[in-house]
């Protein structure tokens, strides 16, 4: 998974930047065409304390704007919705994102058989 924002960091400092107001946060947009839509999630993006987000959330909110209506009926219904969700920020996945890494961390002590 990439992470946008967070390039070159080690888990370490993504950890001590999440425990300094950090959050990691995806932005959802809708493509539809007639009858089908899909409604998608970008790639997460880390905001360190204080960031905008409103300059990275316009790409996703021009798509939808502009591709999203097209498709009856989930295109008048997803369209909206994501147009909400990225004007108020995103959808913070901070606690998912933090899971997954903990999860995936291993114990310490433990070695690789080999």
């Amino acid at each position: 998974m990439a992470l946008n924002g967070a390039e070159g960091m080690s888990e370490e400092q993504l950890l001590a930047e999440i425990d300094r107001g950090a959050r990691i946060v995806v932005f959802e947009y809708c493509i539809s065409i007639l009858i089908m839509s899909f409604k998608r999630a970008s790639d997460p993006y880390l905001f360190r304390s204080g960031e905008g987000r409103i300059g990275k959330a316009l790409p996703w909110i021009l798509i939808s704007f502009f591709f999203g209506w097209w498709g009856i009926p989930w295109g008048f219904i997803y369209t909206p919705w994501v147009l909400i969700v990225n004007f108020g920020g995103g959808r913070d996945v901070t606690a998912e994102v933090m899971a997954n890494l903990v999860g995936a961390a291993p114990e310490p002590g433990l070695r690789a058989a080999g």
